[in-house]
């Protein structure tokens, strides 16, 4: 706070701000550790998770460069200082930090740390991590720690926040797990229901073709046919389901390629032509990613087995400062007021509702017998 009241008020709120910002658990703890190091003018920050195991579940650091981090090894135990915050739950600072009783030591490229000051993320009796900054950034005469009391106030405050933001992002983390297992129970649903009827058609048509073969094998033959025709739909259906059930490579192949390769599925496995072109989108953060993705599913989902398309095109691209998901398709269309007045909404308020849940917004242009278009539109990438 040695920019004066007013700007160390506005930095303090800036970091509430900025932690209240995110949904994701790993976007929290980075946001909690750089706001920390830039707060109290540290050279090094760093967050540990523990894990039921002895060690830690997410370790985050910031000041430290991505090489430097890799020549370090492998996360840290619960020992030492660390172990010191989570058990005995109570701040540490310290002038010297290798000098300490408890210390164990470090890899040989990580950086040295002389200064510091350290204290657990609490929630209620629960210890969520550790949080520690080391070599403050400030003169410090001979056997004097950097940081003072205030500091360790000013991380305090911090950390009661960072217990709420970090809470809050494991509650969305949890209650996107339970949307997720909703959906794959609709879809498991969905496969039964669509694959059945298909399975029960077929072998009608089987029996009524077993009957004919011998008295009119012209008629049999015709029925052959619709059974080979009822066999293919029902593997279409297969395919779909499984490309909707597959979890997807959000995090590790990014929103553009996981798209293009769950689309280059859906034209393998349905008679429409289904396409996608991505332009110049960069990386958005994961939850718009994944409102996206589902969006994009939802709507190709309806294209696919309701609007009778020929061909259903899908683009991802920017567009001023937000990025834009459309998909537009060639089928029969609709009327949204009267399917909205009908009680059958078709997915729209589900994806409605993702799209406000993440800043964004839907637009639904159809008409009947002019095919249908679905854009959402997010700001950044």
């Amino acid at each position: 706070m040695s920019h004066g009241p007013r700007s160390g008020l506005t930095a303090v709120s800036s970091a509430l701000l900025a932690m209240s910002r995110h949904l994701e658990v790993r976007d929290v703890l980075k946001t909690i550790v750089a706001s920390a190091r830039e707060l109290l003018d540290a050279q090094y920050a760093a967050l540990g998770v523990p894990d039921d195991h002895g060690g830690f579940a997410q370790f985050v650091v910031d000041g430290v460069s991505d090489e430097q981090w890799k020549a370090i090894g492998p996360l840290p135990r619960q020992h030492g200082i660390l172990a010191a915050m989570l058990h005995e739950a109570t701040p540490e600072r310290l002038a010297d930090v290798r000098k300490d009783p408890r210390f164990g030591g470090w890899p040989s490229a990580h950086p040295d740390l002389v200064d510091f000051l350290g204290l657990p993320i609490r929630d209620g009796d629960e210890v969520l991590g550790a949080l520690f900054l080391a070599n403050k950034n400030c003169p410090k005469p001979t056997g004097t720690c950097g940081f003072t009391q205030d500091d360790e106030e000013l991380l305090g405050i911090l950390a009661q926040h960072a217990a709420i933001a970090l809470t809050n992002a494991r509650l969305y983390e949890r209650s996107r797990e339970l949307t997720i297992a909703e959906e794959r129970s609709r879809l498991a649903h969905e496969l039964h229901d669509a694959v059945s009827q298909k399975l029960f058609s077929l072998r009608l048509t089987a029996q009524a073709a077993t009957a004919l073969v011998d008295r009119d094998p012209a008629r049999a033959k015709d029925e052959l046919h619709q059974v080979a025709s009822l066999a293919a739909e029902a593997a279409d259906e297969l395919r779909a389901a499984v490309v909707e059930l597959r979890p997807a490579a959000l995090e590790e192949d990014g929103l553009v390629a996981t798209l293009r390769t769950q689309i280059q599925v859906l034209d393998r496995a349905h008679a429409a032509r289904v396409t996608f072109t991505g332009r110049g989108v960069k990386a958005l953060p994961a939850a718009q990613e994944e409102a996206l993705l589902r969006v994009a599913q939802e709507a190709l989902h309806n294209a696919l087995r309701h609007s009778g398309a020929e061909h259903v095109e899908v683009t991802l691209h920017r567009r001023g400062t937000g990025t834009v998901l459309r998909i537009t398709d060639d089928g029969g269309g609709f009327d949204p007021r009267t399917v909205r007045r009908a009680g059958r909404h078709l997915g729209l308020v589900s994806m409605r509702d993702r799209a406000s849940g993440t800043g964004g917004r839907l637009t639904v242009r159809s008409a009947p017998g002019e095919g249908t278009t679905i854009e959402m539109e997010v700001p950044g990438g």
